[in-house]
């Protein structure tokens, strides 16, 4: 089973010290709910690349004290994935975020749709938004994610029509679409290595439970939108944006 891993602040990996006393509540989790102890293997990593592999030294109530083996930087993927995820019920939402996350994607954007039923507005909306930044922390790592995704502001449709018109290429889901997402993958954008700039974006658009409404799909597709269909099965508002980021990695980063 490979090395724990433990999200920790930037400045503990930058002073290039051989050794680092990993408390708080990262400490406490590690030391007295997993019982980690001296000669065991972890990772600390600052959400944002930065890596280093560690063998515990001693361990305390509360924290650690590990030795650093070795450190490194995971680079930003030469293309970021984006999923704009509708609100939806039962948690739906929730469960779609943790299975994008473990998907690799690289940033995931709670959207009103039409159609939601779940609303976000003042303290529980704020309360909601962190539990999808909780989400993903824990999602993040446990798969072993040296990089941690952003989890945008709340968007209502004009928003999320500016993030489709900025994006290399913006997919929506839809049943009804014509073209397969398998065919739209041929036409992944091609990053520049030389460009000093983030490289392209892929948005991926998932409606709620009840589904895009027309109104919604036209101006998306207005925006320069895309709508695709991933086979004959109508999948949940859980699942869709997980099926679609497990088909653009095998198209691009898995290969």
């Amino acid at each position: 089973m490979t090395a724990p891993l433990f999200v920790v602040g930037a400045d503990l990996l930058a002073d290039g010290g051989d050794t680092v006393r990993l408390d708080g509540s990262e400490g406490r989790h590690a030391a007295d709910v997993q019982r980690i102890g001296p000669g065991e293997s972890l990772l600390l990593a600052d959400g944002a690349g930065t890596w280093a592999r560690c063998t515990v030294l001693s361990a305390h109530r509360g924290a650690l004290d590990l030795r650093i083996e070795s450190r490194g930087t995971h680079p930003a993927p030469a293309v970021r994935h984006v999923l704009v995820q509708a609100l939806a019920k039962g948690d739906r939402d929730l469960q779609a975020v943790e299975s994008a996350t473990e998907l690799e994607v690289d940033e995931v954007v709670p959207w009103q749709a039409d159609r939601s039923i779940v609303r976000w507005r003042g303290e529980r909306g704020a309360k909601s938004r962190r539990r999808w930044e909780q989400q993903v922390l824990a999602a993040a790592k446990q798969a072993r994610r040296t990089r941690v995704p952003e989890v945008a502001e709340l968007v209502g449709r004009p928003a999320l029509l500016e993030r489709v018109a900025a994006a290399d290429l913006a997919l929506v889901l839809h049943e009804e679409a014509d073209e397969p997402l398998t065919t739209a993958l041929a036409g992944l954008p091609t990053p520049d290595r030389d460009a000093a700039a983030a490289g392209p974006e892929v948005l991926v658009v998932v409606g709620p439970e009840g589904g895009i409404t027309p109104d919604e799909l036209t101006a998306l597709v207005s925006a320069g939108a895309r709508p695709v269909r991933l086979g004959r099965a109508v999948l949940r508002t859980s699942t869709a944006g997980a099926a679609a980021l497990a088909l653009l990695n095998a198209a691009g980063r898995w290969r």
